[in-house]
């Protein structure tokens, strides 16, 4: 049993973290209340249905991906991670209204919290959070509900929608700080967690996680060629 971390809905120990909940939204807020109020209650409702249904979905974006790689190459890539943005993006506007964020919160702090919900709301995972100091954050996701149907190269697909919910948060949430967002670990490729970094990117910095999804990219391309 997973005894460690954090779901959907758990507290955070830090001082500013009821401050900042004020300001976060859940996505799909509406089809959210549909489902607590119709379909939750039912006694005869199964919780693991979402997971089969979510690892359907999944599976059906992957399979998008390398088909569309594999016949139509770097344009059919191209087409397929553009959409994963957009809808990264369009995610991460309905995480957190810019408007209600409190004073009083630092852009480390909030940046770990949005790390929070991304990773217990939309991604549905275990996490184990951590502010280590004024400019890095990090955390453990202890169960994803992926590991035991991706690989860890398939994990570039959900690269790609991080991206989209990065640029939505460079655009409209931080104004004067910006991040460099990294993996030490995954379990896809047999560690016992995903271990993320965030810090604060230094001027004139490559961005991290670009770089790397264009490393992916270039391999994916190669593979299909082989």
């Amino acid at each position: 049993m997973i005894t460690k971390g954090i779901l959907k809905g758990a507290n955070r120990k830090e001082k500013t973290w009821e401050k900042a909940k004020s300001a976060l939204k859940e996505p799909f807020e509406e089809a959210l209340n549909t489902f607590k109020s119709k379909v939750m209650v039912r006694k005869d409702f199964d919780p693991t249905s979402l997971l089969q249904f979510g690892l359907f979905m999944s599976m059906a974006v992957l399979n998008i991906l390398k088909e569309s790689e594999l016949k139509l190459g770097k344009k059919g890539q191209d087409i397929i991670i553009d959409a994963l943005i957009k809808t990264g993006y369009d995610i991460g506007s309905q995480m957190i209204d810019p408007d209600k964020i409190p004073e009083g919160i630092s852009d480390i702090e909030l940046m770990s919290y949005l790390a929070t919900i991304i990773n217990t709301q939309a991604w549905t995972s275990v996490e184990d959070p951590r502010i280590e100091n004024e400019e890095k954050c990090s955390f453990d996701i202890l169960w994803c509900p992926l590991q035991e149907v991706y690989s860890a190269f398939d994990c570039s697909v959900q690269r790609y929608l991080v991206q989209g919910i990065i640029d939505y948060f460079r655009e409209n949430v931080f104004d004067k700080s910006d991040f460099q967002i990294f993996f030490k670990s995954t379990i896809p490729a047999g560690a016992e967690c995903c271990e993320f970094i965030i810090e604060k990117k230094k001027s004139g910095e490559p961005d991290k996680w670009e770089s790397y999804s264009k490393q992916l990219e270039e391999k994916a391309l190669k593979n299909k060629k082989n």
